[in-house]
């Protein structure tokens, strides 16, 4: 396992490559919109003033600039894709916060929190047009025309997963393969779109793409497994949301589906539970040990390590450049085997 204080120098390579460009893209914002995106992004604090954050890890762009790399392009070509597919995914976290009532993200209020939902809204939706401008440019070709197709419909696929989530909390007979469709379109689908936008950009042959974009979907099914584990058990000082959050949200997750497929004598109790209308601290403690004691961390552990096997597995044996693979390689592990 990678120690978690080890970062691999993609990400910081690929942060060099393309936050000048997100910068530039966010600088055409109207007036109203910009300062709301910059805050989300980390770039100013609560008071409107300028700040040196970098709104994350950068996981998606780097995946996109590997992507290009990979193929035998610079990793310049990868760029715009890296771009718009960060602007769809902060589109989606501001937009979550709103649906799920979150206050805070990343140890801050939420965009929603400070500007009220009216601006959040408003503010997600211009980072999701701003996103086809951008992967598009001033005059689209073929591969970038290409490359906005993939956009669209990685963006479309994890909409319509975000709404599967939502309605698996009002509904009982969510099952284990229900919930992975659902998170396959939630978060592989634009992990997918992430790691072959590059070589999309770059002209790639589409067995390629298509192999690079099975890596990101499975990588993807891998991190929100432990994406699950940790809205459950995470440490509320590492995850930045109190303990059992997904429990209080009545969310399907991976580990709650199997629990409650698992048929043990416990699942009467812990279904009761769940579908409460109101949990007390006790009941989401009561809740959270149920679903260990049915089976579900378990399960979710183990669904994380075979759909990280299954990526790994989908760029193996490809014409790609050896160092790039190293790298995806890396960064796979970096972004699942994260300590909770």
């Amino acid at each position: 396992m990678i120690p978690t204080e080890r970062v691999p120098e993609i990400l910081t390579r690929a942060r060099g490559h393309v936050a000048p460009a997100l910068r530039a893209a966010i600088a055409v914002l109207s007036p109203e919109l910009r300062p709301v995106a910059e805050y989300h992004l980390g770039w100013r604090d609560e008071r409107g003033a300028l700040v040196g954050g970098d709104g994350g890890k950068g996981v998606r762009p780097a995946l996109s600039v590997l992507s290009a790399e990979a193929v035998g392009a610079e990793a310049s070509v990868g760029v715009p894709g890296a771009v718009a597919v960060e602007l769809v995914h902060n589109f989606s976290l501001i937009h979550d916060d709103v649906i799920d009532e979150d206050v805070e993200r990343r140890h801050r209020p939420t965009v929603w929190a400070l500007y009220g939902i009216g601006p959040a809204v408003i503010a997600g939706d211009a980072l999701l047009a701003l996103a086809q401008q951008v992967v598009l440019g001033p005059v689209p070709g073929p591969d970038a025309e290409r490359a906005a197709r993939r956009v669209a419909d990685a963006t479309a696929a994890m909409i319509a997963g975000q709404a599967l989530d939502m309605a698996f909390e009002r509904r009982d007979d969510v099952g284990v393969a229900s919930c992975l469709a659902m998170e396959a379109g939630k978060t592989g689908a634009l992990l997918g779109c992430a790691a072959s936008i590059g070589a999309v950009l770059a002209g790639a042959d589409e067995p390629v793409v298509e192999a690079l974009d099975r890596f990101g979907v499975e990588l993807g099914l891998s991190f929100q497994a432990v994406d699950d584990l940790l809205g459950i058990w995470g440490d509320p000082a590492a995850t930045g949301k109190p303990a059992w959050s997904d429990l209080r949200q009545h969310k399907k997750s991976l580990p709650v589906a199997a629990a409650l497929a698992s048929g043990g004598a416990a699942v009467a109790e812990l279904s009761s539970l769940l579908f409460s209308e109101h949990l007390e601290e006790r009941d989401v403690e009561r809740a959270a040990a149920l679903v260990e004691e049915c089976g579900g961390r378990d399960f979710a552990t183990s669904e994380a390590a075979a759909h990280l096997a299954t990526a790994l597995a989908a760029v193996e044996g490809l014409a790609l450049r050896e160092e790039s693979v190293a790298e995806l390689v890396e960064l796979a592990h970096f972004v699942v085997e994260r300590q909770f």
